[in-house]
């Protein structure tokens, strides 16, 4: 028999008269159930400190998971797996008690499953079976012991050996509900984990889809590389950032708002075709579509263009939610997802007069029109907004949130897209696209501007820009334009929203579902 058991025996013997805790304890005070348990982990103290044994041991070593047991036993009959007497070690958290005199049962949850304690008084002797009667919900148990099916068919280990490894000191959520206010789910993320097999699995396939997306790009001859999460000059985007001060060289930094300017960086020096999963952070506000700190994978490919990238980028994501779900047919919010067909492409005015028809093409042309219709939308342009992001802002009012199956949009004009290379056609608009699934951006690439002098002009366009007003509009890079100088090859470059994928491939509603520790207000 385990000694700590045995230290502690006469305290659980004292207890079961003194200071029970029974079936109704999620009615209980949580601070009275707290203290109870305290007192129980002080005494435990105690016993253990006579005994010179551990009160947390760190010598249990499990060999077995649940769902590998469950998995590889599931069609033996009981006639044919108790004879065998299977020896198992496992350990887990104790989620279910039923206490029956003389043999009890118990269920505990590992990182895969769970499996099914029997626990008898004259199989780990009376002492040892005391102590376990006053065990909580929620302690963390190991036991060793044989394989054998219950009457009923449920695959269950007979306890040789039975040892509590942690004490739990503050109960679990009723156990056949779990958490029900969302925003504790979010807080308290380690109890939404223990006690939901749902969102479990999400956070499972969130793996799964970034190892997918990983193992996809490595196949493709990517490197993957890390670049700067403090930024001297905040870019790479259109985004408000987070500043912070460095000590040391006394200087003002931003977080990073996305790594495209260091991953151009990487073309120019050489690396044809690099990749980052990486975490990048916006001042902005809290919406079940936005963090301020989220997870994009950029990419960067020498010689392709957006037309390459969209290609790509479509066989990126496909392959990501096959790994997941098994399928690229996916269903979200009840209604189906089809990745497995080609995406649809259209023109910003292709999209409104599709799902927006009332428009006419003359007055998609009208920046006039354009303004005073957008004001009656809600929307006040910028006083700088020229009548391709007019038109921009049209379609994300009117035609966005209707692209549900997946839709690129493409050519966007050059004055909201200040990294894109231009149309050799028509050089008002860029070779840019947005990739739209369920209403939401999902990815954003273009053929990359490699042209150091047009991009040295479009970053003075969005000083003045930010000078009007515009907190979102780039600052200018020195050094990039620096390095474009040195010659960057023609190049096509995706960013892929890591977390909203997620979100359409597990069906979850909120960006805080997918995110193991979404970012809260303060408690009060």
């Amino acid at each position: 028999m385990f000694e700590i058991t045995q230290a502690i025996a006469g305290y659980f013997m004292t207890a079961q008269h003194s200071n029970p805790e029974n079936a109704t304890e999620s009615v209980v005070d949580e601070n009275h159930v707290i203290a109870e348990r305290r007192e129980k982990l002080r005494l435990m103290r105690e016993q253990a400190q006579a005994s010179q044994t551990p009160v947390f041991p760190n010598d249990f070593k499990p060999e077995h998971k649940a769902a590998v047991l469950q998995e590889t036993h599931a069609a033996t009959d009981k006639e044919t797996l108790d004879p065998q007497e299977i020896p198992v070690v496992v350990a887990g958290r104790m989620m279910l008690k039923r206490v029956m005199g003389k043999a009890s049962f118990a269920t505990i949850q590992d990182s895969t499953s769970r499996i099914q304690l029997y626990i008898a008084r004259d199989e780990i002797g009376e002492e040892l079976y005391e102590n376990f009667k006053h065990w909580d919900m929620g302690d963390i148990l190991g036991a060793r012991g044989r394989l054998f099916k219950t009457r009923t068919g449920e695959l269950s280990v007979h306890v040789t050996e039975l040892r509590l490894l942690t004490k739990s000191l503050r109960p679990l959520p009723e156990k056949f509900h779990g958490l029900q206010d969302q925003e504790i789910k979010y807080r308290q993320r380690y109890v939404d984990l223990i006690t939901s097999e749902e969102t479990r699995a999400t956070f499972k396939a969130r793996s799964k889809v970034v190892a997918a997306i990983r193992q996809f790009m490595n196949d493709n001859e990517f490197l993957e590389v890390e670049t700067p999460m403090l930024h001297p000059i905040p870019g790479g985007a259109s985004a408000k950032p987070f500043i912070t001060h460095h000590n040391a060289l006394d200087m003002q930094m931003f977080m990073r708002i996305a790594p495209e300017l260091y991953l151009k960086r990487l073309i120019v020096g050489g690396f044809e075709r690099v990749f980052e999963i990486n975490r990048n952070f916006r001042n902005e506000g809290l919406s079940v579509r936005h963090n301020p700190e989220f997870t994009m994978m950029e990419f960067y490919a020498a010689y392709t263009d957006y037309q390459w990238l969209m290609d790509f980028t479509e066989q990126c994501i496909r392959a990501a939610a096959i790994a997941a779900n098994g399928t690229a047919v996916l269903s979200y919010a009840g209604k189906e997802v089809d990745l497995s067909k080609p995406f649809e492409r259209l023109t910003i005015i292709g999209a409104i007069q599709k799902y927006a028809p009332q428009y006419t093409l003359e007055q998609l042309n009208d920046a006039d029109f354009l303004r005073k219709e957008l004001l009656k939308l809600g929307v006040k342009p910028f006083d700088h907004a020229g009548l391709g992001s007019l038109q921009l802002s049209l379609f994300e009012e009117t035609a966005e949130s209707q692209l549900w199956q997946p839709t690129y949009i493409i050519d966007y004009p050059v004055e909201v897209s200040p990294l894109a290379r231009a149309s050799d056609k028509h050089p008002e608009i860029t070779e840019r696209f947005e990739l739209f699934i369920t209403g939401r951006e999902m990815a954003n690439g273009f053929s990359e501007l490699n042209d150091a002098e047009d991009q040295a002009a479009r970053f003075h366009a969005q000083m003045k820009a930010k000078e009007a007003g515009d907190q979102e509009a780039m600052y200018y890079d020195a050094d990039f334009i620096r390095a474009l100088e040195y010659g960057m090859p023609p190049t096509g470059g995706c960013g892929i929203g890591i977390d909203r994928l997620v979100m359409l491939i597990t069906d979850s509603p909120s960006i805080r579902d997918v995110i193991l520790f979404p970012h809260m207000r303060a408690e009060s």
